[in-house]
């Protein structure tokens, strides 16, 4: 008599096993971005205990009726929440947007400025900082921002009419070629514009912009912000088994069923546009797209379905940790957080070429 053949019982086992290694990986991320974000309120020019954040915390939330003081709660509410929120939420929509432009271009050293949106924002953002067109005060902060977003959305149309996207076909490396081209053409008329038109002052502003801060988030841009982060990963983890099928190629995706220029397109004009928004209100922030998808990679491996929400929640840690460095590191001043995440970047950018040259150099 012959046995029945035992396939149900490996397949039943293995599927609880990686969904539950899964959970353990997104709840030991939340937990660890959930600190960071505590650290964040507590710490500052005037040093807050997790204690009495937490109290303003349930307070404000109607979770109780801890006694906290009125000062307390300006700093922790009003100040400095809105900013931990805003970089949790431009750090994982940035992570995210890196990931997702990897696996499409077939390119490891992508990332969300790749289409020219930060030199695109630039573009605009000077136009405003230089040529004075915004007034003063609060008008000027809105109308930088708005000429930031106007400049980074343009700047993707254009590299999408260059690379062929009103055609069947979108292809990875014309995309990637357009979004050199505009880059290179928004920086120089943005150093034309600073150099030519502009003075000291002008100059500076321009610099800090670029550099990337934090510091004028409050709650409208903190709830914009992670309101843009949240929907831009939802879709694009959407297509998580359409990005899985990328990373074997076009003609793999094609083969079960993927609508290869159509994905494509979806997904580079999704993360183009939620770049934009975040460039537009927190300035050029580097790095954390290339270097965030790569760290996952290395613990989750390459399925999106779990690479792009831990990217998400890394993502998220890391500039929240970036930005209490930013504003810790010196007693009297604070220092772009777009330094830091530089500083953190760039050794593991040149590692990485190190070992990407050297893979292409082994013996086959």
């Amino acid at each position: 008599m012959t046995a029945p053949p035992r396939t149900a019982a490996p397949h039943t086992a293995a599927r609880p096993a990686g969904s539950g290694r899964a959970a353990a990986i997104l709840c030991l991320a939340l937990a660890v971005l959930l600190a960071a974000m505590i650290l964040g309120l507590a710490v500052g020019s005037q040093h807050e205990p997790p204690g009495t954040v937490l109290d303003v915390v349930a307070r404000r939330l109607g979770l109780g009726n801890p006694p906290v003081t009125l000062l307390d709660d300006q700093i922790v509410w009003q100040l400095r929440l809105p900013r931990v929120l805003g970089a949790a939420a431009t750090g994982a929509g940035l992570a995210v947007c890196g990931a997702v432009l990897q696996t499409l271009t077939g390119n490891d050293l992508a990332d969300p400025y790749l289409l020219g949106i930060s030199d695109g924002a630039a573009a605009g953002a000077v136009s405003v900082i230089v040529l004075g067109l915004g007034g003063a005060g609060a008008a000027a902060t809105g109308a930088v921002s708005t000429a930031a977003f106007a400049g980074a959305l343009l700047s993707v149309a254009l590299v999408l009419a260059l690379s062929g996207a009103g055609t069947r076909s979108l292809s990875a490396a014309r995309t990637v070629l357009a979004g050199i081209a505009v880059g290179q053409m928004c920086g120089a008329y943005t150093s034309f514009v600073v150099l030519v038109l502009g003075d000291r002052d002008a100059a500076r502003g321009v610099m800090e912009w670029t550099l990337g801060s934090l510091a004028g988030v409050r709650w409208p841009t903190a709830v914009f912000l992670a309101a843009v982060a949240l929907t831009g990963t939802a879709v694009m983890t959407s297509a998580a088994r359409d990005l899985d099928a990328f990373a074997f190629g076009e003609t793999a995706a094609r083969s079960v069923g993927v609508h290869v220029e159509r994905t494509r397109r979806l997904l580079i004009a999704t993360a183009a546009l939620v770049t934009a928004c975040l460039v537009a209100h927190t300035g050029v922030i580097g790095f954390l797209g290339l270097v965030v998808p790569h760290l996952v990679r290395l613990v989750c491996g390459p399925r999106h379905g779990l690479l792009l929400p831990v990217s998400a929640l890394l993502g998220a840690t890391l500039l929240v940790g970036s930005d209490i460095a930013a504003r810790s590191v010196l007693p009297d001043r604070e220092i772009p957080v777009g330094v830091v995440t530089a500083g953190l970047g760039a050794p593991f950018f040149a590692w990485l070429l190190w070992r990407r040259g050297r893979s292409e150099q082994a013996p086959r």
